[in-house]
């Protein structure tokens, strides 16, 4: 029996075999290589010369690099809990019979088919003064004076509105369906019994809906924080950081010190401080998520 049990699993080792090579050399490799680079004076053309824990001394005082963190996390404050409201509401009219039914779903979902560049230039387009559609539309219906142009991209609060609204539209479609798909797994039996004992919509929802959908809920939640928290390439597009780099993420100012300035030992230390801020929040998330199971 040992000898059987040890043949199957070399035979399982030998198919994992291919794998396990690409992702020791494509992603074990380069997290060690990375880490070396936080400890020398490296450049793109080679590495200088070893400078010991200066680059995390260096990080520690720099206010541009707390400054992009406040950054990153202000976004994520901003979409993680519009977000979640968002989807369960779209996943509510879409799990609703009717005749628009298929249409819902098709029409939430679509956008997060897009690419980011795609979805940023039409948000570039949307908020743009003068000739994009937002003050267009504004200027349409009376609600904005003739003459007179909100500048989206110029102010800070309102380039964090514009940002917000593009990635909630581009990305809501994928945790819409995560939704859906969870709605669709609660039994009808549940929702005819609340309606015979007089409970309306709202109780419905709140007594039956919310709950199934808290297992979901929980890996959105954090899903939506990893992902708000490494934002970039929209606001790149978009406001490019600004104005004046007040809406700047941690991962922009990364990619400015390693491929700008030309300093990757100090961008690889910035993407390390990234890695552990990420791994603190999921491991408090996890403890929370347990924390409440076990009171449940």
């Amino acid at each position: 029996m040992r000898i059987s049990k040890l043949r199957a699993d070399m035979l399982a080792l030998l198919f994992l075999l291919p794998f396990l090579i690409v992702y020791v050399l494509y992603t074990i490799w380069p997290m060690i290589k990375g880490v070396e680079m936080t400890f020398y004076k490296w450049t793109l053309i080679k590495k200088m010369s070893y400078i010991g824990l200066d680059n995390y001394k260096k990080l520690f005082q720099d206010q541009e690099v707390w400054a992009a963190i406040g950054h990153s996390f202000t976004f994520v404050i901003i979409t993680t809990p519009t977000m979640l409201v968002l989807a369960i509401v779209l996943a509510l009219i879409a799990n609703r019979r009717s005749r628009l039914q298929k249409l819902f779903r098709s029409v939430f979902f679509i956008p997060s088919v897009l690419s980011v560049a795609v979805a940023s230039f039409l948000g570039l387009f949307i908020f743009q003064p003068y000739m994009g559609f937002i003050n267009t539309f504004l200027h349409l219906f009376g609600l904005l004076p003739q003459g007179t142009e909100i500048f989206w991209l110029s102010e800070k609060w309102l380039s964090w509105v514009a940002v917000a609204v593009i990635t909630l539209w581009w990305t809501v479609g994928f945790n819409f369906i995560l939704y859906l798909s969870a709605m669709q797994e609660i039994p009808d039996e549940l929702y005819e019994a609340a309606r015979l004992d007089g409970a309306n919509d709202w109780q419905v929802f709140w007594r039956i809906t919310l709950p199934h959908l808290s297992p979901i809920t929980k890996t959105i939640t954090m899903l939506q924080i990893i992902s708000s928290f490494k934002v970039f390439l929209q606001i790149y597009i978009i406001t490019g950081g600004g104005p004046l780099d007040q809406t700047r993420p941690i991962i922009q100012l990364i990619y400015q010190t390693g491929f700008r300035k030309n300093d990757l030992g100090y961008a690889a230390t910035m993407s390390y401080v990234v890695f552990i801020i990420l791994l603190v929040l999921s491991a408090i998330q996890y403890w929370i998520n347990n924390r409440k199971g076990e009171q449940a």
